[in-house]
């Protein structure tokens, strides 16, 4: 049985303004650094094999202070970098709605194309890690569309908001991912 824990990125400045980042490179601020220290400390409790992260630097540096922790090597994996939201990358919620009331933004990745590379990436982890405890760190998009995905929308539904450093756990059982929990916040108060 391959373990995945899910662990989105800490706090970066633009989550605090509430901008949309995709993948616009924006590093962790303290409060970021904070948090993925919290998660380092929470993980360090159980063994783990290895830490996969997105190639942004929120998830990098997320990783890397986990590893600090758990002392197991860090590999990036380019399957798990962040949505590409296109144009409307760097607005905030307001400043989106003004501009693409219909949600549509120009020159996203489409849902297809996420999917194709999420479930690549899965797949490669659980052959590449088989019977193995992988600590994987990505984004609030792409681990909202696995747990989607995972639940055909009746656990996890399109509203449902992750938290920065929440913890989320899949596990590859009888030909099948089977959500463990997710979005666990507990271990930062």
């Amino acid at each position: 049985m391959t373990t995945i824990c899910l662990v989105r990125h800490g706090q970066t400045d633009w989550n605090a303004l509430g901008k949309l980042q995709g993948q616009t490179d924006i590093p962790l601020n303290e409060q970021g650094k904070i948090q993925a220290q919290k998660c380092g400390e929470f993980l360090s409790k159980a063994d783990w094999d290895v830490i996969i992260t997105s190639p942004l630097k929120r998830a990098k540096e997320t990783a890397e202070i986990i590893s600090s922790y758990i002392d197991r090597p860090v590999i990036e994996k380019l399957e798990f970098i962040e949505k590409n939201f296109g144009s409307a990358e760097g607005m905030t919620a307001h400043e989106r709605e003004s501009a693409f009331s219909d949600k549509v933004y120009p020159n996203q990745e489409s849902q297809e194309s996420l999917r194709d590379r999420l479930v690549k990436g899965l797949q490669e982890i659980q052959q590449g890690y088989p019977e193995k405890k992988v600590i994987l760190v990505a984004h609030g998009a792409v681990i909202h569309f696995i747990l989607r995905l995972m639940s055909n929308e009746a656990i996890v539904s399109k509203q449902m908001r992750l938290f920065n450093a929440c913890l989320s756990t899949i596990r590859f059982e009888m030909d099948s991912w089977i959500i463990e929990d997710f979005n666990q916040v507990n271990h930062l108060s």
